[in-house]
């Protein structure tokens, strides 16, 4: 569906009705349940059996407003995307769409054209430092939510007010901002989709426990810890040098990361002096990790060098594989005794052979810090702080790397 096609009246510019998806795929699943068009849930928890959580007292995550956030995140909008070819740029070749307006209604229509096929999302979401965000003190019509974060009273008279530290709703007026934002992102994804979010001291814990709830736990990645600063702020006792980037799959999957790409410098370590035919080669040990009781007797032998007849024993106690393999790898020529040919026994690591690229670090300290966000938007705008804390596009970059 092109957004040039999207007309006002239109029904396709109204959102995907969630709820009656979701009452759909139940009823394909589990037709039992069905009564006169109508879910009914006693039955469904009979077939459920005793995976249904029963009991008054068990682990959740929650606060003032969560079923409200819920029930947002399922209610339709009737709100429109309109083209704005005048303020555009390439309109007829480009492959890039930017979209202005409420993320949540954005984040509904999306549903019905992109849901299930987004591979990568990455968020900046209001920190919660008592002055970030502006919402609403109870839920209305979300069409009406411009006017109302705008400043605007709507037409009841509500107050809207910045989310300060001093409201006794103050973390749980963050969640419920962020719950339906997240629920709907997640219906965005692909299977092997992830979600890239940054955050702070601030709501980290309630961050990732608000994840734990739409994403699942177990599909929890890591948190990247981002060095924003070079130096600690000299206001602090203890100065923040760093933001995290919360990392959450759609679905436990191993291969839903890419692997990070090796520098010119580590690619220099692989040489081929003796012109194996498996190409560029370095160095690796041969020596298995024995520690934890990790000692096998039919791995402890000797390696005997070809060239002097010297026999070699394992620095730890053994080797990583059997003699069989050893065998295999010296009449292969991919075992290493030295430039003289009379060393220990090493192992030839092949580029051919090793994965495509290195493992990331959980420590972001080789992207750039948020000075240059700054410089970045000085340089588009000709101001650095028309938006507080702009992430480097640096950053951003490393994260499509990592993750698309």
């Amino acid at each position: 569906m092109s957004i040039d096609k999207i007309e006002k009246g239109d029904p396709a510019s109204q959102s995907q009705d969630i709820v009656a998806d979701n009452i759909s795929k139940l009823k394909e699943l589990f037709p039992e349940i069905v009564t006169e068009g109508k879910i009914d849930f006693t039955a469904l928890q009979e077939i459920l059996g005793e995976e249904v959580e029963s009991g008054e007292e068990y682990y959740r995550f929650t606060w003032a407003g969560k079923a409200q956030a819920r029930r947002e995140a399922h209610k339709p909008s009737t709100g429109t995307l309109r083209p704005c070819k005048e303020e555009s740029v390439d309109w007829d070749s480009t492959q890039n769409l930017y979209i202005e307006g409420d993320n949540l209604e954005v984040l509904k229509l999306l549903q019905k054209s992109y849901a299930g096929k987004i591979k990568m999302i990455y968020i900046d979401p209001p920190y919660n430092t008592g002055k970030d965000f502006v919402y609403k003190d109870n839920y209305k019509d979300n069409l009406k939510n411009y006017q109302e974060i705008t400043g605007q009273v709507d037409n009841d008279g509500i107050m809207v007010s910045t989310n300060t530290d001093s409201d006794g709703r103050y973390h749980s007026n963050w969640l419920n901002m962020m719950y339906p934002r997240l629920r709907l992102a997640r219906n965005l994804l692909k299977d092997d989709g992830i979600i890239f979010i940054s955050i702070d001291d601030n709501e980290l814990n309630n961050l990732q426990k608000c994840c734990n709830d739409i994403f699942g736990q177990s599909n929890f990645v890591l948190n990247i810890i981002w060095k924003k600063r070079n130096t600690p702020p000299n206001d602090q006792i203890i100065g923040t040098q760093h933001d995290y980037i919360v990392l959450f799959s759609k679905n436990n999957n191993s291969k839903v990361l890419y692997s990070k790409p090796r520098t010119e410098k580590q690619l220099s370590t692989f040489k081929n002096p003796d012109n194996h035919p498996k190409g560029r080669w370095t160095t690796g040990d041969l020596s298995a990790n024995v520690k934890g009781g990790r000692y096998s007797q039919a791995l402890d032998y000797e390696i005997v060098n070809p060239n002097t007849g010297q026999a070699f024993k394992s620095a730890t106690g053994n080797w990583r594989f059997n003699q069989q393999k050893i065998e295999l790898l010296i009449s292969n020529n991919e075992l290493y005794f030295g430039k003289d040919g009379k060393g220990s026994p090493k192992l030839k690591r092949f580029l051919c052979d090793v994965k495509d690229g290195v493992t990331w670090s959980s420590l972001w300290d080789f992207v750039p810090f948020n000075t240059s966000g700054s410089n970045e938007m000085k340089e588009i705008f000709g101001v650095s702080n028309i938006f507080e804390n702009p992430k480097p596009s640096g950053v951003i970059k490393e994260l499509l790397r990592c993750g698309s």
